[in-house]
C-alpha cells in the first residue's frame, strides 16, 4: 500500500510511523486508520522491524477524529448501516463499532515494542491510541485530552479499560469528567507518561529507548513479554500468569535464543539471537484464545 496520511520508514531495525496530516493537525479518519492497519501489519510480518517509534508531522501529534463532516466522523463509512430496516440503531452491525477501538485494539495485538513520541497536540484518539503503547515520552509542547464529554459523548479506544489500567481510576476518572486539556508537566506527574523533554531532544530520546532494545534483546522473547504484560491485567488470579510463565520459562530455555543468550555473556560478546517472530513463536501461542480472558 502506498500511502498519503502516514510515512512509514525502517532504519536499523527502528520502523517509525508518523501521522501526516499536518493541515489537519493529524486527525484520524478512514483512511488514516487503515493505513495505519497496513503499516501494524508489516511491522509485525517484517523480522528486519524490531521496535516501533511513532510520532507526529508539525505541531500536532494526533488531534483527535476527523469529525470536519460532523458526528459521523465518528463510524466508518465503509462498514455499512447503524440502522435496522425500521430506523432503530443496531448495535451488531460492523459499521457500529468504534473506529478508534479497532486501532487500539490492531496496537494491543502488535509483537513488536511500541513507543509513543507525542511531539504536540495528543486529543481524543490522539490520546487514547496511545494507551495501549508500551512507552509514551512527551515534548514539552504536547498537550492532552480526553475531552470527549464535552463533545456530548463517551472516551473510545477500549480506553475506558486501558486509561485506569495506567494511571489508576481515580486520575482516569478525573480527565474524563473535566475533558480538560492539560500540558505534560500533568501528564508526567499523573503517570501518562514516563519522560517529558524539550521538543529537539523528543525523537533522539525514544529512538535511544528503541535502539536499547533493538541491540540487546531477543525478539521472540520480547514478543512474549509483551503479551504476558498486557494480557495479564487482566487475568483473574497470579496463578493464571504463573500457568503462561511456565510455559514460556520452558520453552525459551530450551530454545537457541538461550543458547546464544547464555554464550554471549560467558564469552563478553554481543548475542546474535536466531529465532524470528514470523516464524519461531511457541506453539502455545497465543494462548489466550483458549480461554475469554483473552
Amino acid at each position: 500500500m502506498d500511502y498519503t496520511t502516514i510515512r512509514y520508514e525502517v532504519d536499523q531495525a527502528i520502523a517509525t510511523i508518523t501521522f501526516n496530516r499536518p493541515e489537519k493537525m493529524n486527525t484520524l479518519d478512514t483512511l488514516m486508520k487503515n493505513e495505519l492497519f497496513d503499516a501494524f501489519d508489516r511491522v509485525d510480518t517484517d523480522d528486519a522491524v524490531r521496535v516501533v517509534v511513532v510520532t507526529g508531522a508539525g505541531k500536532a501529534f494526533c488531534a483527535g477524529a476527523d469529525i470536519s463532516g460532523g458526528p459521523d466522523g465518528f463510524f466508518d463509512p465503509e462498514g455499512g448501516s447503524i440502522r435496522k430496516p425500521d430506523g432503530s440503531l443496531d448495535y451488531a452491525s460492523p459499521a457500529a463499532r468504534d473506529t478508534g477501538g479497532e486501532l487500539g485494539l490492531r496496537i494491543f495485538a502488535l509483537k513488536k515494542p511500541i513507543i509513543g513520541a507525542i511531539n504536540g497536540a495528543a486529543v481524543g484518539v490522539g490520546v487514547t491510541m496511545t494507551l495501549p503503547m508500551d512507552i509514551r515520552l512527551a515534548s514539552e509542547n504536547a498537550r492532552f485530552g480526553f475531552v470527549f464529554t464535552r463533545r456530548g459523548i463517551v472516551p473510545e479506544c477500549a480506553s475506558t479499560w486501558f486509561l485506569p489500567r495506567v494511571v489508576g481510576i481515580s486520575k482516569a476518572l478525573q480527565w474524563c469528567y473535566s475533558g480538560e486539556v492539560f500540558p505534560a508537566a500533568e501528564a508526567l506527574a499523573g503517570g501518562l507518561v514516563s519522560q517529558v523533554v524539550p521538543a529537539e531532544e523528543l525523537l533522539p530520546a525514544a529512538y535511544a529507548i528503541a535502539r536499547g532494545i533493538a541491540d540487546n534483546t531477543a525478539p521472540v522473547s520480547i514478543a512474549l513479554t509483551r503479551q504476558m504484560m498486557w494480557r495479564g491485567l487482566g487475568l483473574d488470579d497470579p496463578m493464571e500468569a504463573h500457568k503462561i510463565e511456565s510455559r514460556s520459562v520452558l520453552s525459551r530455555t530450551l530454545s537457541a535464543d538461550a543458547k546464544e543468550g547464555v554464550a554471549s555473556f560467558l564469552e563478553k560478546r554481543p548475542a546474535v539471537f536466531p529465532l524470528k517472530v514470523s516464524e519461531d513463536m511457541p506453539d502455545f501461542f497465543p494462548w489466550w484464545t483458549e480461554r475469554p480472558y483473552g
